[in-house]
């Protein structure tokens, strides 16, 4: 009986890996010329946001647009293009938010400018609201009267 059982659970044991298998490849291609081309795919899908999922990078990506967009940026550095040609091409497909560090652009000003904006007037309502409070009188013990 116990023989019975360890079959059953060693075969949904290797039902379960050869699922997530799918998924593992699915991730990140099957073979890479090199170890050069294997890092900089790395580093690129680091920095390139996906489309669908806007919180997570090509990387980490689970989504089936994921996985067209990391095989997309392996061609593109297969035809030999440069980290900063394949960044300027998914922006210009989807914008300069696919990218995770955007480009300082009239587009993006807010986004680079907009936290210091935001900190100097809380730092300037903070001193102006320092200013205007008043110091609390003093208070003086009365006299006993005897």
């Amino acid at each position: 009986m116990n023989t019975v059982m360890l079959r059953r659970s060693r075969g949904m044991l290797v039902l379960a890996l050869l699922a997530f298998a799918g998924l593992a490849s699915a991730i990140m291609p099957k073979e890479f010329h090199s170890t050069e081309e294997a890092e900089r795919y790395r580093a690129l899908s680091h920095e390139i946001r996906c489309v669908m999922c806007q919180n997570q990078s090509l990387a980490d990506s689970p989504a089936g647009i994921a996985d067209d967009l990391r095989y997309e940026l392996l061609a593109r550095m297969r035809e030999g293009y440069s980290d900063e040609q394949i960044r300027d091409w998914f922006a210009a497909r989807y914008g300069d938010f696919v990218l995770y560090r955007p480009r300082f652009n009239p587009t993006t000003w807010a986004l680079w400018i907009g936290p210091f904006v935001v900190l100097a007037a809380g730092i300037w309502g903070l001193v102006a609201v320092i200013r205007r409070q008043r110091p609390l009188p003093t208070v003086r013990p009365e006299p006993e009267d005897r």
